[in-house]
């Protein structure tokens, strides 16, 4: 058995439940967002769960955050989820390329108060990206996209987080497959994405067992022993 494994105690449906009762229930319009997005269908499983919402709102709050870019709306519940974090003044950078999937989103966060913190911008991301400053002035960053592009948006995003900056990247487990040293596809992708991130200097890293896997990395200040 691997150290620590007698830790990690099984999240049964009571049991989430449970977490989400008394951790972090979503609230009325993040409930009807949810709803609305699993009568899409099978696509609905790209939205993050409510307790994978209340980290992303809960780290924008720790940083104070201004400035939050993210890579992948959908139909913006972890949009929501970062404005709510937002101090006053603050803005979401969020990118996507479908702009019906998008519409839906806006419904939810004008109703929730937050529209006017969120800039979505269509296209290619790693276009986009590419586009911003370059300054380091980015607090937080979101990262749940198109796994092939994961290295993609890594490099373009470190580079523009500010020192104590943060980036939150999802699925990092796949499923499981990431330990197959045969993955192929998506899960290959995400492999190498993960032994990437966990060798930049730039970075420390920390790998979270939250739903499909959750991978923060704080942005160091230079001065720092790694």
């Amino acid at each position: 058995m691997t150290a620590g494994a007698s830790k990690t105690v099984a999240l049964t449906d009571a049991l989430h439940e449970y977490m989400l009762t008394y951790g972090c229930p979503p609230d009325e319009v993040a409930s009807d967002l949810i709803a609305d997005t699993l009568r899409l269908g099978e696509v609905a499983e790209m939205q993050i769960p409510p307790q994978q919402g209340a980290l992303l709102t809960m780290l924008a709050r720790l940083l104070k955050a201004r400035m939050i870019v993210e890579v992948g709306t959908f139909t913006g519940y972890s949009t929501l989820c970062l404005a709510r974090g937002l101090r006053a003044g603050g803005q979401v950078i969020t990118l996507d390329i479908r702009e019906d999937w998008t519409s839906l989103a806006r419904e939810a966060w004008a109703r929730a108060g937050v529209a006017d913190r969120i800039d979505v911008r269509l296209g290619r991301a790693i276009d986009t990206l590419a586009l911003l400053p370059r300054q380091p002035v980015i607090d937080l960053a979101f990262v749940d996209a198109d796994k092939v592009g994961y290295i993609d948006y890594w490099e373009q995003l470190v580079p523009r987080l500010r020192p104590g900056g943060m980036l939150v990247v999802d699925n990092v487990f796949y499923g499981g497959a990431v330990v197959n040293t045969a993955a192929e596809g998506n899960a290959a992708a995400i492999r190498a994405f993960n032994e990437h991130a966990a060798v930049d200097p730039r970075t420390d890293v920390v790998m979270l067992p939250l739903a499909d896997g959750v991978t923060l990395a704080r942005k160091r200040d230079g001065q720092e022993n790694r």
